[in-house]
């Protein structure tokens, strides 16, 4: 099964750029990780103020904003995608990253998303998921 992490914080420009520490550690857990076959792929994210756009998609018509988003209560920060049996592991694995931020930028605050990826063994089937989200063909009786 594949999962993807998802790391949000508030961009704020109090606490700078993530310790070294931080960095390095992140990096040794990435490497054993995909050693292991465990990490599919990872990245960490500039602010949104460095390049940052958006493109969305509103009346029918598609707008670009560029960063950074002042209205947005959470920003990406990064993301990590992993292989592993089930949402156990990747729970686990998501905990052990936190523990890095708690150990090496403990006046951070953030969390991570862990999501499921729509693809691969363990995914329900996609026409399931349609039909049992699909809004009812008929109307409830008055």
């Amino acid at each position: 099964m594949r999962f993807m992490s998802i790391v949000k914080s508030k961009e704020s420009r109090d606490l700078g750029m993530p310790p070294q520490s931080l960095m390095e550690a992140v990096g040794k857990l990435g490497d054993e990780l995909t050693k292991s076959g465990v990490m599919v792929g990872m990245g960490g994210l500039l602010p949104s103020s460095v390049s940052g756009f958006r493109v969305r998609q509103s009346n029918r018509k598609l707008n670009v904003v560029d960063g950074p988003f002042a209205e947005a209560k959470e920003v990406i920060g990064g993301f990590a995608i992993f292989e592993v049996p089930n949402r156990d592991d990747a729970m686990e694995l998501a905990i052990r990253f936190m523990e890095l931020h708690l150990e090496h930028w403990p006046e951070w605050e953030g969390e991570t998303e862990v999501r499921q990826m729509f693809e691969g063994e363990g995914c329900p089937d996609p026409e399931a998921l349609a039909t049992a989200h699909a809004p009812s063909a008929t109307a409830p009786s008055p």
